[in-house]
């Protein structure tokens, strides 16, 4: 074997991969549900980790004439055009003011990709079946037709948001003013 730069690269990933360790199983108890966690004005909220395809800082963003007030416009992320909604405005909120908490979520649909501006990504959530709650918190709120469930942990409470709800809904299909 010639002694080039990929075969000498080669012949570490092999020595490497002979020495590895494999990382802990993580395994959840049953019973248990995880879920990224993440804030929108006052409201905790919490999705399907699948749901959610990216995490991005506040892209730059090019305007959309025509478009709800929501409509933030569109970004390229690596090559993909991704519509981005201001999700507060769009539940009937003030703008999200800007912070260096602010993200957009990119969730993968059947009909594409949508990113939703969000005030706060709060990291990884894990719920017992007994955190489920049947108060109705969030009941009398803009975001009740998106979410499945709720949960109650500690005092705080969580709504499980379905984005196949929110995309599907016709208001926001809508988006052309």
């Amino acid at each position: 074997m010639s002694n080039t730069p990929f075969n000498t690269l080669r012949d570490v990933e092999k020595r490497s991969l002979i020495h590895a360790v494999g990382l802990p199983e993580q395994a959840l108890a049953q019973g248990t549900w995880s879920g990224i966690a993440f804030q929108v004005a006052d409201l905790n909220l919490v999705s399907e980790i699948s749901d959610i395809v990216e995490i991005l800082t506040v892209p730059s963003l090019t305007v959309v004439p025509g478009a709800k007030d929501w409509v933030m416009g569109v970004a390229n992320v690596r090559g993909t055009l991704v519509p981005v909604i201001a999700f507060r405005l769009f539940l009937g909120g003030g703008r999200t003011t800007h912070t260096k908490y602010s993200r957009v979520l990119v969730v993968q649909q059947s009909g594409g990709v949508v990113g939703l501006l969000i005030d706060e990504v709060q990291g990884q959530r894990h719920f017992l079946v007994e955190d489920l709650s049947q108060a109705g918190h969030y009941a009398e709120q803009a975001i009740a037709p998106y979410l499945t469930r709720e949960y109650l942990k500690g005092e705080e409470f969580w709504g499980a948001v379905d984005f196949t709800r929110l995309v599907n809904n016709p208001v926001f299909m809508q988006a052309a003013a």
